[in-house]
């Protein structure tokens, strides 16, 4: 064998060896974005030394903490890929003045604020193998006017509160609600303390979707619902200050920025 050949044999051997570098994502590196993530099926993948679930399609799913500083670090198979995380500016907006209980609910209410917490955190940390996430999602208010954004936050009589951690749709009270995906009902409750009446979907891989303030609710827990299904109401149950649809967007315990699975920014 000449060396010519030698170099060939020795060349290809390599090549077709060492494994492909196949990964991509859908989506951006910033604070409280959702991202798609596609590979072999095959490939094992670690995001933050945590294994990550693969579809039979390719597809995984994650997401960016709304303050997240440090790079992400993720693992295909044994290639090691460092992402940094691009920070955001989040609203801020100062209220004075307000009666007490407009900023802190009354202690009578805490045992039953937390039961709903509970039930809440339940169906968000479901792990099933549905693939909806995959899909796109849309928007599940027509004509609406967007007057909530992820990430802002009020301070209530000098008081910090909890940061919004969706995306709000001002409609009239009965405008029909549209499932943003193919899903299943994981909790469907008519009379929540902060968030009304409230339903979550499962999409498959910890990724769920919340609609809150609803008037009406059209699904029960188990149902399967088909992306542009009417599943409610508008409404401004709970504690909302007038009508309007309230979503929210996790994947698990990580609360995202549903504006980023609908590309409204």
């Amino acid at each position: 064998m000449t060396k010519i050949k030698i170099l060939i044999n020795f060349f290809l051997i390599i090549v077709f060896s060492t494994p492909v570098f196949s990964i991509e994502f859908k989506g951006k590196f910033i604070q409280g974005h959702y991202l798609l993530g596609k590979t072999d099926n095959n490939s094992k993948i670690l995001i933050d030394n945590k294994k990550i679930k693969v579809s039979k399609n390719g597809y995984f799913a994650f997401g960016i903490e709304k303050d997240r500083k440090l790079d992400i670090i993720i693992y295909e198979n044994d290639k090691k890929i460092i992402k940094k995380i691009q920070k955001r500016k989040y609203n801020i907006q100062k209220i004075d003045g307000l009666s007490p209980k407009k900023v802190t609910p009354p202690e009578e209410f805490y045992a039953r604020i937390k039961r709903e917490n509970l039930l809440i955190a339940k169906a968000r940390e479901v792990d099933s193998d549905l693939t909806f996430f995959e899909e796109k999602f849309i928007i599940p208010v027509d004509d609406a006017i967007i007057t909530g954004v992820y990430g802002s936050q009020r301070i209530l009589n000098g008081i910090p509160k909890w940061p919004h951690y969706g995306l709000d749709f001002a409609q009239k009270k009965g405008t029909p609600v549209k499932a943003m995906n193919n899903g299943i009902v994981t909790l469907a409750e008519k009379d929540l303390f902060y968030t009304g009446a409230t339903i979550i979907f499962d999409h498959g891989h910890g990724i769920s979707t919340l609609y809150m303030h609803l008037e009406k609710i059209f699904v029960n827990v188990g149902d399967h619902i088909k992306k542009g299904d009417i599943v409610g109401t508008v409404g401004a149950s709970g504690r909302a200050t007038g009508p309007h649809l309230d979503i929210r967007l996790n994947w698990f315990g990580t609360r995202l920025d549903p504006a980023t699975i609908l590309k409204i920014q």
